[in-house]
């Protein structure tokens, strides 16, 4: 990752770490100086190419948009791991500022019982966020799972709601956490 996306991210990162900090806006633009930039023309053939190269990703489901260096990712993927490794494959290329992620999960038509899932998504707290799932509420309807409840740090939210992502059959989460140190 080049220096400039860590201060980008870096400072956005402090600013969600900051106790009672809920939203951030990051309007930070970086410039580097003397360094030439690619237009959106090159920027959109460098994007599908490392979809295209990136195994874990199904690039043929996947369209791309070039705006002012910000990529929009549209399409549909079956996990939230395909969803994640979409956006990891394309947010360092040169001359990427921004990705939006609107790729839609849609898993296989396989059929997820209420239980299973609920049990795959509690067994996935327990591992990934014990601490946190203490304070944790769940609620199940078909492939929509939405979290309530409080967390202690914006570390112990994304751990919980990347335990929920990465539960087969999981296609939205609604994240309603908060975080209460």
């Amino acid at each position: 990752m080049s220096a400039w996306r860590f201060t980008r991210l870096g400072a956005q990162d402090a600013a969600h770490r900051v106790a009672g900090v809920l939203d951030v806006a990051n309007d930070i633009h970086v410039k580097l100086p003397g360094s030439s930039e690619f237009n959106d023309t090159d920027i959109a053939r460098v994007v599908r190419n490392a979809l295209h190269w990136d195994v874990l990703v199904p690039d043929q489901r996947i369209k791309s948009t070039v705006s002012n260096g910000v990529v929009t990712l549209k399409g549909t993927v079956d996990s939230w791991a395909e969803y994640d490794d979409a956006a990891r494959c394309v947010k360092n290329l040169r001359g990427v500022v921004e990705v939006q992620n609107l790729l839609s999960v849609d898993p296989p038509a396989n059929p997820v019982l209420f239980t299973d899932l609920r049990a795959s998504i509690e067994g996935a707290l327990v591992r990934h966020a014990e601490h946190a799932a203490k304070r944790v509420n769940l609620a199940v309807a078909k492939d929509k799972v939405i979290l309530s409840g409080d967390v202690p740090t914006w570390a112990d939210w994304q751990a919980v709601e990347g335990a929920v992502r990465g539960t087969p059959g999981v296609r939205m989460v609604d994240n309603q956490l908060r975080i209460q140190p």
